[in-house]
């Protein structure tokens, strides 16, 4: 986030959550022999997030927004593979009302448990077996409030809405396994009134109108966590291209200047990515773009896949922000592509992004990433660690900046050859999947022929500073 096919699935907290809810069960037919899927994955950054008993493959959404009477209207149809024997299993699902829910066609009971929708479809479902269960729902959509995380989710705006927001915000706007353990491909598409815009990720489709609505299609084809989805429905200019044989897609709304800061930094988005991809390796996606917001309750970017979304404050000195695309667009291999398996490892994601703003800032003219290296060593409290943070740091400076001295320390040690040879081994054989720390470490190892545990502890989570390599 923000700053303020080798497919490994499902990741490890699913599967020890399947591996403890059903050791006593079979691949029967047999209505005993099924039980019920997890109602939480047992993470504890995001507790009652995430689903056991099956691995999703794709999410087919068609919702309609209203924005004058801040009502969404959806259908989702969830495609997804058993697990385990399920007699029941649950989708997180915040707020919304159920109409119906179908599975394979037949319909099937629901009921709601606070912000989970538990579903029991007319037959069990056998370890293994690919189902598809369809919802729909409707209601006034809203944000998601934590004490320690802050908020995320669906916001109604002026002109029309934004749904966005780290480590959660999908299931404030359809029926999801919230978690990043299980990653899924999408094909979205979104009515809204005619006139505005409704910006999501992926490639765009076709675009129709009719009776005064317009609908928007977009689908990615890259497997994704959910709280990388977003919904930008608004007055935006909207300008479509290609860069590299992709579709790049930018958006900024219409009321900022045509040639401000805000449209001159997603002007540079395709140079830029091109740039990271010397040092990470092919670019991960089948398109590109981002979307800069104006609402002040957006205080933050975040690296929504394919098309970052970019709040205001980042543009208030009325100069480009090279540095936040850098970052956001850094996050496309590390914490997209390559995702997180558990949250206490977000350093995965920020740390190697916030090291790709120095790397950006080096090759743009400005300071070395040494010298940031050496300026952000000497103002570090290193009584915070980087890994297993607590839930009040997860978004802490210590994940971010003592995050990336730790990837500048493991390029000081190994030598520019490896370092690289690292980063791009680590983004191409994890592409598409989750990892952990323990993953990067033994990685590193590897492909530097180093012992590099002791360097990892000492600069991830030792409790004073260590030696400058």
């Amino acid at each position: 986030m923000r700053r303020t096919r080798r497919r490994i699935r499902p990741a490890l907290a699913v599967a020890l959550v399947a591996a403890l809810t059903f050791t006593s069960c079979t691949d029967g037919g047999e209505r005993g022999d099924f039980r019920p899927g997890a109602a939480d994955l047992a993470d504890p950054y995001v507790p009652g997030a995430g689903n056991g008993g099956y691995d999703v493959d794709n999410y087919r959404l068609a919702v309609r927004y209203d924005p004058p009477a801040d009502r969404l209207t959806g259908r989702a149809v969830v495609t997804a593979t058993a697990t385990a024997p399920l007699s029941r299993f649950n989708l997180d699902l915040a707020g919304l009302d159920v109409s119906r829910v179908s599975v394979d066609g037949a319909p099937a009971r629901s009921a709601r448990d606070g912000d989970e929708l538990v579903v029991t479809p007319r037959d069990g479902l056998s370890r293994g077996a690919r189902f598809a269960v369809e919802v729909d729902y409707a209601g006034v959509p809203s944000a998601r409030a934590d004490g320690q995380l802050g908020s995320g989710g669906f916001l109604h705006t002026g002109d029309g809405a934004i749904a966005l927001g780290q480590p959660w915000s999908a299931a404030t706007w359809f029926p999801v396994n919230d978690h990043p353990s299980d990653k899924a491909t999408y094909d979205i598409e979104v009515t809204v009134p005619e006139g505005l815009a409704a910006l999501s990720n992926g490639v765009p489709g076709e675009r129709t109108s009719a009776d005064g609505w317009t609908t928007w299609r977009w689908a990615e084809r890259a497997p994704m966590a959910s709280y990388l989805t977003t919904l930008v429905i608004g007055d935006y200019r909207v300008r479509s291209g290609t860069h590299a044989g992709r579709p790049i897609v930018t958006a900024v709304p219409a009321s900022l200047p045509v040639d401000g800061p805000e449209a001159a930094s997603l002007a540079r988005t395709g140079e830029i990515a091109d740039f990271l991809a010397t040092r990470f390796g092919p670019y991960p996606f089948d398109s590109y773009g981002g979307i800069v917001v104006t609402d002040a309750r957006v205080g933050y970017a975040l690296e929504t896949q394919s098309r970052p979304v970019y709040g205001p404050g980042f543009f208030r000195g009325g100069r480009p922000n090279l540095g936040v695309v850098a970052h956001e667009l850094a996050h496309q291999w590390f914490g997209n592509s390559v995702a997180l398996s558990r949250w206490r490892d977000i350093w995965l994601n920020e740390g190697f992004a916030s090291y790709a703003e120095w790397l950006w800032e080096e090759h743009d003219g400005g300071r070395t990433a040494q010298r940031n290296f050496e300026l952000e060593y000497a103002a570090t409290d290193w009584s915070r660690p980087v890994v297993d943070p607590g839930r009040s740091g997860l978004f802490g400076t210590a994940v971010y900046k003592r995050g990336a001295l730790t990837v500048h320390a493991l390029r000081r040690t190994v030598g520019d050859d490896a370092f690289f040879r690292i980063l791009r081994t680590w983004t191409a054989e994890r592409r598409g999947g989750n990892a952990t720390t323990e993953d990067l470490v033994a990685l590193a190892e590897r492909v530097s022929g180093k012992s590099l545990r002791p360097l990892f502890d000492a600069w991830l989570v030792g409790g004073t500073a260590p030696a400058r390599p």
